[in-house]
Parts: structure tokens; C-alpha cells; sequence
């Protein structure tokens, strides 16, 4: 059974405090009159204004506070249609969303403009906020959220160059500008954020604030957030950043861009760095041992992982189709989930590694193919654990597992005679009739051939299927009525379109390789079937569960029916048209061939695993006189199964001679 409980990857621990539980606290901070009392308002103000500026300007900082306090209070008044900052209460930024394999490994991630990963307050390294702070805003717990000294600095500073140079913004006032301000230098816009600071100071604790900073903060790239940050430039969590790492993200923030190593400008950010680091010693927050140990400290950054493809693209890329169609492309760019696939990429890359190989292979022999699509299936959970698109996803991202509508040929055959023997009128020994026939079809007559023509006469329906004859499936699809056909393969899971035409028992309805695959599965778990899915499970960030695909198996198919099918199927292996398929072990499966030469298929299983090959040309084109699924793609299923189970011990399928016969349906 598939694990229930999220990739080991994923950053969701227990121990850390969730979003909805900030959100809790800062709910409860606000009603609580005592939010600070763990660190009294004016003490804090006195003890830093003190230690920060120097007590000549103590007296200076607190009546400037205080009257701006007050007239703020009354400006307020005049900003009655200003954002409601209570609403951060509940704030949930978007966040990326993650999708791992099987095994908890990272694949890829999903987001819209902004790339970030909500990280707790207690999970951000104390170097990152004591760095950040020192640079953007050192008296940040001596302000009510303007600071007035650094204000009139700034004032002056401008004043003289006769330009905007400095803008005296405190932390606070640079979160309130991004989650609610636009970026226009007005002063009206200054006296806004001024009063939403304000009002943000009332409500929440410094902590809250700092928070919401660093979640927010863009440090260049398209990373969003100390976290996504963290990964970006140095491949570590927010976390375990070191003294070193913490003082050169937070020399970014200024001018991410200008100063980003990613932009070839390291010597910026590295001299950025060291004032950064000089600062927190001026403050007396490090040592002069500390500040020259991070200066010297050797910085390895990573690869910019923001704009990372995907590892597996065919695998993601149908994930995230299925994703979409059940939440919507919105909330998977911005709804931070964590997808689990039900691949393993070890598995994955050997699939791929077999269609490349074999591709390059029946191409040295002369085959006119340009792609090969295989998708593997688990029929015990019907979890997809294998599933490659094309040769090459560089060259083409087309993926042909699941968007490519191509004709099955004799491989559609099974579905045929599983409904002939479940009527109760045919065993595998019947006798039918492999002669000349017609029907009406539409406007014309539909006079079926077998490949290679000929005629076989009286045929047991055994043989008729190892021999892949073309006549007696369209008889017996007249036979048990083309709609009950129907009606089978979308119980098996076939989503494409399907018409009862008379040609329907040869594969002339076009189907993906997933759903033959996934079909075949049922064939190969004796009748169980569960909705074919490439994802074991959907959790929000905070480990909620979204979506679970935990198996649940039903008995659809007929017993007997479904074990004469398999035991006539492991004839066309052993002395059919698939015997380039022998694996040394109980293996079922059926060839597949359209008239025209245009696609050819082989679909087999084991009890284990049930596997679809496909190849042929996107254009549609002809592969070549000759070209069978037995000669061309059963060798490449047999190569990839090898592989895949190594190890496994060979299981039989159970005889029909364990079930009782049916009646009729």
C-alpha cells in the first residue's frame, strides 16, 4: 500500500508552528493587552535609543515619536479608505508549490511572479534577522513603526542632493508599501504608509512583523521570502544560514538585482556584504573575531534553482495536467501544495534510459519511427510508475503517454473477447468462423482482411488471438454488441472518444498509451481495478491533506472472463506474434498493428506490472512494410521489463478453472 503520510522532503515538520497557528497567535496577541509585556514599549525604546543614537538624541527620539505618534492619530482620520491591516490576521501570501516523486525527491516546483516557501519565525537563522535588521533597520524595537530620526535624516539627505536618495523607511513601513501601496513617490503615499504602520504596530508584536518581512522581501530572481532565498543562492534552509550568508542576503535587499552573483556581480554583493557585517559591529550584535571570520569566510553559491525545469518533465507535466484539471491552474501556482507522484526517478529515468536506447537501436535497423511512448502501471494499486512521452523531452514536449490519440490496432482485441467471455457463450476453445464477411458501414460496406490476408476457416477463439486474426474479433464485436464493448474499456478507465463502428474491435478508435496501460492492469489484478493516477496524495503547506489516492479496489470485471483472457494472452507470448516478448516467466499480452503501418504497439503484463509501448511518427507517417508490434515494439517492452523486474519473483497468473463460469451479463 502507497504511504500515507507526506515525502520526508517536504519542509512540513511538527514541530513547526503552521500559517493557520501564526495566524492563531496573532489573533490572539491582539486581544490580549498584555502582547508585549514580555518586553515593556518605552523600556525597549529607552534601553536602544540609549545604546543605538546615543543619549544626546534620547530626549530628541522620544518627544518625536510621540508627537508623531499623536499626529498620526489624527491623520488617521483623514485616511478613513486605507486598507484594513487586521486583514494580515489571516494573511496566507502565495506560495510555490512543490511536487516530489515517490521517494520524497524533489522534482520541481510551481508558482506564478513570485517563488516563495512561507518559513516560521523560529525556523529563520538569528544571524538572517540580526543582519537584516542591522542594514534595514536597526532601531526596529524602539519605533512605533516610523522611525522620526531616520526620517528627518533622510529629509535632509534629499533635501540637499535635491533628489529621492533615502527614504528613511523602517521595516514596517516597507511591508505595508508592498502588501498594500503602490510604488509612487507622493507624499501622500509616505503619510499613508506612515499611518499604516502605525495602526500595523497597535496589532501585532515585532516578532509578527519581522516575520511577515522576511516572508515577503524579494531578494532577486523571482525569490520571494528568506526561505526561497536561502535555496537559491546558497542550497541551505533559512534555518542554517551562517553569519556569512545571513549578512550577504541581507546586503541584497537594497538592490537585489544590481547586486546578485547571479548577474556576474559577486564583487558588489561581497563589498555589500562587508558593510553589512561592519554595521552588526558597530551595533555591537558580533564580535571584531566574528565580523573578520564571516568576511573571510569562502561563499559557494548554488545554481539560481527559481527558474529550475523539472528533473522528470514527462512525469511532472502530466501530474500537473491532472493537478490543474481537479484545483485549477490558480490555486497550483499559488496555493503552496505538496504533491506526491506516485514515481520513483530512479524508476523513472530507467524507462526512459530503455526508450532511448531501444529507439536508438530500431533505428540503426533501418526503422522509420521518431518516437517511442511507454507508460508502466501497478495493477495492485494502479499508481503509474513509469511514464515517458517521447525520446528525447529537449527536442520534443509533446508528451505522447497521454496526448497523443493514436489508433490501438489488435491490441484493442482483449477488451472484444473479455466481453465474449463473459457473456457466458464463449471459452477460450470456442470455435469461430475466420471467413470472408461484410457489413454496412454508413454509406458503404466494411469488408474486414486479416494482416497479410488469407483466411483460416473454422479457429478456436485461442487461436484467433495468438495469431492476432482480424475476422473473427469483428464478428464476435457484432456478436456481444459494440456498445457493451464500449461500456467495458470505460469501466477500465478510457477517457477518449469511442463509436460503436464496425471496426471498433481492431483498434480503430483512437486511445492514449496511459489508458491502455491502465486497462491491461485490471486484466493483470484478476478484475480489480482502481482509478489509474500518477499521484499518491496532495497536502497545502501546512500538511492538510487536499487530496488522497490511497487505492481503493474494486471488482469490475468477471473472474473467469478475466482469467481466460489472461491465460489466451500468455499464448500470444509463447507462440503468437509477440514471442520477441518471452521474459522466461508468466507474461500476457497482445501485439497491435494499424493497416496502414502508421503506429505500432505491444501491451503486456505481469501480475506486477502491465507496461504500453508505443512507436511511430508524429506526422503521422508510414513506419514501413512489415513493421509489426512484434518485430518492433515488443522487443523494447521486454528490455524495459527485464530491468524492471529484477529481483521480482515470477507469479502466475490464477486459472479459470479457480472461478465459476458466468451466465450471461
Amino acid at each position: 500500500m502507497p504511504p500515507k503520510t507526506a515525502p520526508s522532503q517536504s519542509p512540513n515538520q511538527s514541530t513547526v508552528p503552521t500559517r493557520e497557528e501564526l495566524a492563531d497567535r496573532r489573533r490572539s496577541r491582539h486581544s490580549n493587552p498584555e502582547r508585549q509585556s514580555d518586553s515593556p514599549y518605552w523600556w525597549t525604546v529607552i534601553q536602544n535609543a540609549g545604546r543605538v543614537t546615543g543619549g544626546t538624541l534620547l530626549t530628541a527620539t522620544l518627544v518625536g515619536s510621540a508627537t508623531l505618534a499623536g499626529g498620526l492619530v489624527g491623520l488617521a482620520f483623514s485616511f478613513r479608505n486605507l486598507p484594513d491591516v487586521r486583514v494580515l490576521q489571516d494573511y496566507s501570501p502565495s506560495e510555490t508549490s512543490y511536487i516530489y516523486d515517490l521517494k520524497g525527491k524533489l522534482l520541481s516546483s510551481l508558482h506564478d511572479e513570485a517563488n516563495r516557501e512561507v518559513v516560521a519565525f523560529d525556523n529563520i537563522s538569528p544571524h538572517l534577522k540580526r543582519a537584516v535588521l542591522a542594514i534595514e533597520d536597526s532601531a526596529f524595537y524602539s519605533h512605533p513603526g516610523v522611525n522620526v530620526g531616520s526620517v528627518l535624516r533622510a529629509s535632509v539627505v534629499n533635501l540637499e542632493s535635491g533628489q529621492a536618495r533615502e527614504g528613511g523607511s523602517t521595516i514596517t513601513m516597507q511591508l505595508v508599501k508592498n502588501l498594500f501601496l503602490s510604488p509612487q513617490r507622493k507624499l501622500s503615499r509616505k503619510v499613508a504608509e506612515a499611518v499604516l504602520s502605525f495602526r500595523l504596530e497597535q496589532i501585532f508584536r515585532k516578532e509578527d512583523i519581522l516575520e511577515m518581512y522576511l516572508n515577503q522581501v524579494y531578494w532577486g530572481h523571482n525569490n520571494y521570502g528568506i526561505q526561497t532565498a536561502a535555496r537559491s543562492y546558497f542550497n541551505t534552509t533559512a534555518g542554517e544560514l551562517s553569519l556569512a550568508e545571513s549578512a550577504f542576503l541581507a546586503g541584497l535587499i537594497q538592490a537585489p538585482e544590481d547586486y546578485s552573483p547571479f548577474n556576474n556581480n559577486y564583487p558588489l554583493a561581497k563589498k555589500r556584504q562587508i558593510q553589512v557585517l561592519g554595521r552588526m559591529e558597530q551595533l555591537g550584535w558580533i564580535t571584531s573575531e566574528e565580523a573578520a571570520a564571516a568576511k573571510a569566510e569562502p561563499l559557494w553559491i548554488a545554481e539560481n534553482t527559481s527558474f529550475q525545469t523539472s528533473k522528470l518533465p514527462y512525469i511532472t507535466n502530466a501530474a500537473i495536467q491532472e493537478l490543474e484539471k481537479r484545483f485549477g491552474r490558480d490555486r497550483l501556482l499559488r496555493g503552496g501544495m505538496r504533491v506526491q507522484l506516485t514515481v520513483d526517478s530512479a524508476y523513472q529515468r530507467m524507462a526512459e534510459n530503455t526508450v532511448k536506447e531501444s529507439f536508438a537501436r530500431l533505428r540503426r535497423q533501418g526503422a522509420r519511427i521518431d518516437q517511442i511512448a511507454l507508460v508502466a502501471v501497478d495493477p495492485r494499486t494502479h499508481f503509474v510508475k513509469a511514464l515517458v512521452g517521447g525520446v528525447d523531452f529537449k527536442r520534443s514536449q509533446f508528451n505522447r503517454a497521454v496526448q497523443a490519440l493514436r489508433q490501438p490496432g489488435s491490441s484493442f482485441k482483449p477488451f472484444v473477447y473479455y466481453a465474449a467471455f463473459a457473456s457466458g457463450k464463449y471459452t477460450p476453445n470456442s470455435t469461430v468462423q475466420d471467413t470472408p464477411v461484410s457489413y454496412p458501414d454508413g454509406n458503404a460496406t466494411y469488408r474486414p482482411k486479416n494482416y497479410g490476408g488469407g483466411y483460416s476457416g473454422s479457429v478456436s477463439i485461442r487461436r484467433a488471438i495468438e495469431v492476432s486474426l482480424n475476422i473473427p474479433a469483428v464478428r464476435l464485436g457484432q456478436e456481444v454488441g459494440l456498445n457493451r464493448v464500449i461500456e467495458i474499456a470505460r469501466v477500465l478507465g478510457f477517457h477518449s472518444p469511442l463509436e460503436p463502428v464496425v471496426s471498433l474491435p481492431l483498434g480503430s478508435e483512437d486511445v492514449t498509451p496511459l489508458e491502455m496501460a491502465g486497462a491491461f492492469a485490471t486484466f493483470a489484478s484478476g478484475g480489480w481495478h482502481s482509478d489509474t493516477t500518477l499521484i499518491v496524495q496532495v497536502t497545502d503547506s501546512n500538511g492538510k491533506r487536499l487530496l488522497d489516492n490511497t487505492p481503493k479496489p474494486r471488482l469490475v470485471l468477471d473472474p473467469w472472463a478475466v482469467a481466460s483472457v489472461n491465460q489466451t494472452l500468455k499464448g500470444v507470448i509463447q507462440q503468437g506474434t509477440a514471442q520477441t516478448a518471452k521474459l522466461g516467466r508468466p507474461a500476457a499480452g497482445k501485439t497491435g498493428t494499424t493497416d496502414a503501418e502508421r503506429d505500432v504497439w505491444f501491451v503486456g503484463y505481469v501480475p506486477q506490472l502491465s507496461v504500453a509501448v508505443w512507436a511511430g511518427n508524429d506526422n503521422y507517417g508510414r513506419i514501413g512494410t512489415g513493421a509489426t508490434g512484434g518485430n518492433y515494439v515488443a522487443p523494447v517492452w521486454r528490455s524495459f521489463m527485464q530491468r524492471a523486474l529484477k529481483g521480482v519473483p515470477p507469479q502466475d497468473f490464477a486459472p479459470p478453472s479457480n472461478f465459476p463460469r458466468p451466465t450471461g451479463f
